[in-house]
């Protein structure tokens, strides 16, 4: 019996979709989860980030304006992934139908080795990896920003950084959510004394309406604001950077921050069931892996499975483990390392991938051999859609939740850890469980890769429909049973975003599940097609997405699991 049938027969598929899924910690506005308007939209991880999004577009700018206040406003009140320190992708869709796909990913610092993490016994020292500021590859974020703002926007970057500036200076109140991830991750923080003098209070964590003021940060968003690149990849704030760095053994040096730059990429493209998929491409695993999914999918009738059933969590996963088994294998950092995309998401590679699937029981996964395929992984996502036709998918990210857990002292910003998300020994799984190979060992200058998946689903030359997600190594899977929610059965967004969620990642080899996405027959009847499951104790992904309906009305939706907003007017 699928999950439909048992849970909703007795009210109806949409009546438990929207009321079955248990909800996140109560919150002060549970209306602002959903929002409608004719104009514009906004969907972040923060209200505060939304309102401020929003404003923007009020105000006559456009997506990519909007984007870039909002980005900087999560560095203020969402630390936990909102960045400087950090780096992300835009994916971007302008009125006229072109697109753009900016990848300001962290890079290698210039001293990078493979082996720069392995201890003398060839075992992969994990606290050096990830905390700390030897965790840190050189920021992305400011850079990124910057180059979306002069080349697609159309305000200044003081206008867009005052909101943010004001936020930092004046402080703002600490809500549960802030206060439950400060609490959590106390052991790391509490190692770092820059740290602790920002988020820390006699000794503990700030707690919910306690006021975090940070004098540090609006001081380096005000560099920022009045020099552009120069005012965080020099200067002061670098100088900051590289001192801290210096003292405390980290790698970035100060060419690392001055020869930084961003990359324009070509958004990937596909279609399915007469959809445009547009994604981000490598070194983003997302928009392959997505897009090498739906190639897979796509002969089947996914409807006709029922939703939530045995065979349909079967099919899903069998089509998962295929794509999570090739990202270990051929993804990384195209400028240096020949991934074959083209062969990755051709028809005759996905024909041959969905042939090896087995309907009636798990059958064995190996990374496959793609055409021209030879030898040669806490994350924060917003989507806006203005009132002119512009759609930005950005996902930014400093990896772990807080990054490498330390503030640049004087700076005032959190460094991300991604240097985790290399391959530090090939085989060796990263924080994510996540495996990688060749393909993403490190190498100086390189970008680690990402499982961001920022994404766009386009109708008759339409966008219909903006998302992406936080969430490590689960976010490609998020992102695709929303899209196939919402494409193949037909779910409203809200029902879409709400749903419970399946996850496989190749290894480890079992079915993460939650609750109430498998009744117990469906459980009982994976196990007997060779599966092994998890019981996920936290949500699969955070989607933010955008729906543009007939009607020409923008539909945001914030996932209940997290603690974002939508906003629309």
């Amino acid at each position: 019996m699928s999950w439909a049938m048992s849970w909703a027969a007795p009210f109806g598929l949409g009546f438990v979709l929207l009321l079955a899924v248990p909800l996140a910690t109560p919150r002060p506005l549970a209306n602002d989860l959903v929002a409608e308007g004719a104009n514009a939209a906004v969907v972040t991880a923060e209200p505060r980030a939304t309102a401020i999004g929003l404003q923007v577009l009020k105000d006559g700018g456009n997506a990519v304006d909007a984007a870039v206040a909002v980005a900087l406003t999560l560095a203020v009140t969402h630390p936990q992934a909102g960045n400087l320190g950090g780096g992300g992708f835009l994916l971007l869709r302008r009125p006229d139908g072109s697109t753009a796909a900016l990848d300001f990913r962290e890079r290698a610092p210039k001293v990078a080795t493979a082996d720069m993490y392995l201890r003398a016994d060839g075992s992969v020292d994990e606290d050096k990896v990830q905390f700390g500021v030897t965790a840190a590859g050189v920021p992305g974020s400011p850079a990124g920003l910057l180059h979306a703002l002069q080349k697609y926007g159309s305000k200044s970057l003081a206008a867009v950084a005052a909101p943010a500036i004001r936020l930092a200076r004046e402080g703002f109140v600490v809500d549960q959510f802030l206060a439950e991830d400060l609490q959590d991750a106390k052991k790391e923080l509490g190692r770092f004394a820059s740290t602790t003098a920002v988020f820390f209070r006699d000794g503990e964590p700030l707690q919910a309406g306690d006021i975090l003021v940070q004098a540090d940060l609006a001081a380096t968003l005000e560099r920022f604001a009045a020099k552009g690149s120069e005012g965080f990849y020099g200067g002061r704030t670098a100088e900051l950077i590289v001192a801290h760095m210096q003292r405390d053994g980290g790698f970035v040096s100060k060419d690392d921050l001055s020869d930084y730059t961003v990359r324009e990429r070509q958004p990937l493209v596909a279609t399915y069931r007469g959809h445009e998929v547009i994604s981000m491409p490598p070194p983003s695993s997302g928009g392959v892996a997505l897009l090498q999914m739906l190639a897979m999918l796509e002969p089947f009738d996914l409807k006709a499975l029922g939703y939530g059933g045995s065979e349909y969590v079967h099919l899903l996963t069998e089509v998962m483990r295929r794509a999570y088994a090739d990202r270990s294998r051929w993804l990384g950092d195209p400028d240096h390392y020949a991934v074959p995309v083209e062969g990755l998401l051709s028809k005759e590679y996905a024909q041959k991938l969905g042939a090896s699937i087995d309907r009636t029981k798990k059958s064995a996964v190996a990374p496959g051999l793609p055409p021209g395929g030879k030898e040669s992984d806490d994350t924060t996502h917003f989507s806006i859609v203005d009132r002119f036709g512009n759609a930005v998918a950005c996902t930014t990210t400093i990896n772990s939740t807080f990054g490498a857990a330390v503030v640049v002292e004087g700076a005032g910003f959190l460094l991300n850890n991604e240097m985790d998300d290399f391959s530090a020994k090939p085989g060796v799984p990263n924080q994510f469980g996540l495996v990688g190979g060749k393909a993403n060992a490190i190498v100086a200058g390189k970008r680690m890769l990402s499982s961001m998946t920022p994404t766009m689903v386009c109708k008759d030359g339409e966008v219909r429909l903006v998302l992406g997600a936080p969430g490590g190594g689960r976010i490609i899977t998020a992102v695709l049973q929303v899209l196939l929610d919402v494409v193949d059965h037909k779910m409203g967004l809200e029902q879409a975003v709400r749903a419970p969620r399946v996850h496989h990642q190749w290894l480890p080899d079992e079915i993460t599940w939650e609750a109430l996405s498998m009744p117990p027959d469906v459980r009982t009847a994976l196990l007997a097609k060779g599966h092994q499951l998890a019981k996920s104790p936290r949500g699969i992904g955070q989607v933010f997405a955008i729906a543009v309906l007939a009607s020409g009305v923008r539909q945001g939706v914030c996932d209940h699991r997290s603690g974002g907003s939508a906003g629309a007017y």
